[in-house]
């Protein structure tokens, strides 16, 4: 005896289904993805003025050490290696000279500024001025 073939009903999504599925998720993303990045750049901001109180702390470490701070042609290289000069030294303060976050070398100007140091970032455009994260970023802030 012989069995008739038997007609199965497939179960799966239409291309239409997909489509609104795919809509869907697109939106999702336009109002999620905007408030992801502007989390970034903040967190890019505060990292660097974390880094740049580390590096106030390294600072200080040294002054206390040598009776000074490291003079604008010394730089921040001071907190690694010993200026000629600074018999005092007991360094060094920092394993490496940290970058900001946005992989850009700090500046530094010694305590002929009005202040005995200070170091800065120039933000996201790595120019001085700037608004938002292009904002200069400084222990004096």
């Amino acid at each position: 005896m012989m069995r008739k073939p038997t007609v199965g009903f497939q179960s799966g999504f239409t291309l239409v289904e997909l489509l609104v599925v795919m809509v869907i998720l697109g939106l999702l993303a336009s109002l999620v993805l905007p408030n992801f990045f502007g989390q970034a750049a903040k967190a890019r901001v505060k990292t660097t003025r974390v880094q740049i109180a580390n590096l106030a702390t390294a600072l200080d470490a040294l002054a206390l050490d040598t009776g000074r701070y490291p003079s604008t042609q010394e730089g921040l290289e001071a907190l690694v290696q010993a200026p000629s000069g600074l018999d005092m030294w007991d360094g060094p303060y920092m394993k490496r000279l940290p970058k900001d976050a946005w992989n850009r070398a700090f500046n530094y100007a010694g305590p002929n500024t009005g202040w005995d140091y200070e170091v800065t970032s120039y933000g996201a455009d790595g120019a001085p001025g700037g608004e938002a994260d292009s904002a200069d970023i400084s222990n004096n802030d």
